[in-house]
């Protein structure tokens, strides 16, 4: 008898990766997966419907589900049958880049109330039932920048270094009720979302700022991020494939990067753990030579340099 397909829910999928991971999972060829893809706003949902094609209302159904509210939260899980998730993948979120100076604590707050608190509050609903039938696995679409801060990201880089605190922790809980917890750290993925966000605020004012600091995000900062998506950006595709293939696996990984071609951009905080090595190369890269960044991020761009294979610890 085949076994019965695992309830996935995820969270954030009318576009990026929270679509493409939908429309992959419901697409299994062994039909593995129920997927409830949920999103904020139903009003985005064509881009997701016309791509799951078949798939919808067969092994993939769309839900409305706000992470930042309790009443969303419950009645989400209240339209799955029995209300039983076996997958959670936690991937809604918003960004935030600029100055500090010129950022509002209300801005902030709301980046925390949707990286951070609105995984808290889904994990919260589903982790009393699977405790109770001893399974599940928890995913996180996290961020290599919950492993290691970014300039002018600090807000953002925040939030996901909270989710890397907070899920380790619980993870070492879980293993006892064999539920798995699972960190997806992708670097940049060339998402519509990511482009509004660095074309919005290469116009924003950013009130308050001195003007050698707006100098440094406007004419070193973005120019640079924007070569970093060209070059080493991973399609929202590649990095749903890999979050696809930590859910089938046996043995789920705690941590698990997308991009071996970022491993090189990661390598100077392991390799120091103070942290003192990478600030400061960060710090003369961006200031001091930025041609010299350009050009190591050209050579990632067409594999001039050579990327390492980095093995999970199972």
């Amino acid at each position: 008898m085949a076994d019965c397909p695992r309830t996935v829910l995820i969270s954030g999928c009318s576009s990026g990766i929270g679509l493409e991971l939908a429309v992959q999972l419901a697409r299994d060829s062994r039909q593995r997966y129920q997927v409830v893809a949920t999103m904020r706003d139903l009003g985005k949902k064509g881009t997701l419907e016309a791509a799951a094609g078949e798939a919808l209302g067969q092994t993939l159904t769309v839900a409305q589900l706000d992470v930042c509210s309790d009443e969303s939260v419950a009645q989400c899980l209240s339209c799955i049958q029995g209300g039983e998730v076996d997958v959670l993948v936690n991937n809604a979120g918003v960004g935030l880049v600029g100055p500090l100076e010129g950022l509002n604590l209300a801005t902030m707050q709301n980046v925390f109330d949707t990286n951070f608190f609105g995984a808290v509050r889904l994990v919260k609903a589903v982790l009393p039932g699977m405790k109770r039938r001893q399974q599940g696995h928890i995913v996180v679409v996290s961020r290599v920048m919950g492993l290691q801060g970014v300039v002018f990201n600090d807000v953002y880089a925040a939030s996901k270094f909270a989710l890397e605190g907070f899920f380790e922790s619980l993870a070492v809980q879980l293993l006892q009720f064999n539920i798995f917890i699972s960190l997806v750290e992708p670097g940049p993925v060339a998402t519509d979302f990511e482009g509004k966000l660095l074309e919005q605020v290469s116009t924003a004012e950013f009130p308050g700022t001195d003007p050698d600091t707006l100098h440094y995000f406007r004419d070193l900062y973005l120019p640079v991020s924007r070569e970093l998506f060209r070059s080493v950006g991973q399609s929202p595709q590649d990095v749903a494939q890999v979050i696809v293939k930590v859910i089938s696996s046996a043995r789920p990984p705690l941590r698990q990067q997308t991009n071996t071609r970022y491993y090189l951009l990661t390598a100077l905080k392991a390799a120091n753990p103070s942290g003192s090595l990478y600030v400061r190369t960060a710090h003369r890269l961006l200031f001091r030579w930025p041609r010299l960044l350009n050009l190591v991020l050209r050579c990632l761009a067409c594999r001039c340099l050579p990327t390492c294979t980095r093995v999970q610890p199972r």
